[in-house]
């Protein structure tokens, strides 16, 4: 995912809590300024505290809340003493009760023991209103301090499963990106080696062939003229097999395939048998392109690294086999194009067999008769 589309998620959530949440919290303070506010001095007071709420919890839903969390916080812990030693306010603890809940919880460290302090500051305040009142003390200390400390504590508590939320959303988001970059990365890796199939076995073609024509130009002038007629023609469709491939309309016929393996052993005077036990039509369309590109590989590269003087190709209806002799003595060479082939046949249910023994260099690729989407 791009950068865009985290900014669209976010901007979603945004929205969602601007329209969930922030008429119920502009209603709340509106009502505790009419039910407290005895002047048009506690109205400016204690409105200022509302605001100082809806402007921290706007910019909390951007992400952007700690350039404004100093004033509004400045302006909330002004307005909880006002409400407390002048009009005797009880809901003026709303404002600090707000901000402070809404900063604590995107504080980077450290953010218990600002719970902690926030509750003790509003308890405090509510305290001095003994200072002030001298009628019914506990009373006068439930309303204005355990009541508010306790409200507070509850709001903030609730803060803290919230910003674990975000944090949520955030890391879902960052795996989501991660995805996307391993999806670019491994469709960048097939399309490398589809062109390595195509352009790498063309080329080696292509030099088999002008060696033959340089044999021939002398001795038999049809013949090489013959030959470079078929190069021209080797050229042109591997031309348009990358344009294909850059199109994504590319599809290997297995068929084709083999007939172009058959041709290439044979004028490179390599003996070929094709053995057949079921019909290549029997196998499933991915599949087909699968086994194509496990043939095309092979071909070239039996060619390429092996002396070889026959080739056996067996097909079947669960997949092919090809064997060869004049195998190099020592370990199993590490062939890059059939590494990543046994991963993409791997990927789509099947297994790549590679093993070499006495000369021979055996193949195959297999898929089970019971793989998922033949169910």
């Amino acid at each position: 995912m791009s950068e865009g589309g985290t900014e669209e998620t976010r901007g979603r959530l945004r929205h969602l809590n601007l329209t969930m949440m922030l008429p119920p919290i502009v209603a709340a303070g509106v009502f505790t300024v009419a039910f407290d506010a005895q002047s048009w001095l506690d109205v400016v007071v204690l409105g200022l505290g509302v605001v100082a709420v809806v402007v921290t919890f706007v910019r909390w839903t951007m992400g952007a809340l700690f350039p404004v969390a100093i004033p509004c916080l400045v302006v909330a812990a002004v307005v909880w003493p006002y409400g407390v030693l002048g009009p005797g306010a009880g809901t003026a603890f709303f404002s600090i009760a707000s901000v402070g809940s809404l900063v604590v919880s995107r504080l980077p460290g450290r953010r218990g023991a600002a719970a902690v302090g926030l509750v003790a500051y509003v308890a405090a305040v509510g305290v001095a209103r003994l200072l002030v009142a001298h009628e019914d003390a506990l009373a006068e200390l439930f309303r204005f301090a355990l009541l508010p400390a306790g409200i507070t504590a509850v709001i903030t508590g609730l803060m803290f499963p919230n910003k674990r939320f975000y944090d949520v959303v955030r890391d879902l988001e960052e795996s989501r990106d991660r995805e996307a970059e391993l999806a670019v990365a491994r469709e960048r890796i097939r399309f490398a080696s589809d062109l390595h199939d195509i352009q790498g076995h063309t080329l080696h073609v292509v030099k088999l062939k002008v060696a033959l024509a340089q044999r021939l130009v002398r001795t038999d002038a049809g013949r090489a003229e013959e030959e470079l007629r078929e190069i021209h023609a080797l050229v042109a469709d591997t031309i348009t097999q990358t344009k294909e491939l850059a199109y994504a309309h590319r599809r290997l016929n297995l068929s084709a395939e083999l007939e172009n393996a058959k041709n290439l052993f044979e004028a490179a005077g390599i003996r070929v048998r094709v053995h057949r036990e079921a019909d290549v039509d029997t196998v499933d369309t991915g599949a087909g392109e699968l086994l194509g590109q496990v043939l095309r590989e092979t071909t070239t590269n039996i060619l390429r690294h092996a002396q070889a003087g026959q080739v056996r190709i067996t097909l079947s209806k669960s997949g092919i086999t090809i064997v060869n002799d004049g195998a190099p003595e020592g370990p199993v060479p590490a062939l890059s194009g059939l590494a990543t082939l046994r991963q993409r046949l791997a990927g789509n249910g099947g297994e790549l067999t590679v093993e070499q023994h006495d000369g021979s260099f055996l193949t195959a690729a297999a898929f089970p008769h019971d793989r998922p989407e033949d169910r």
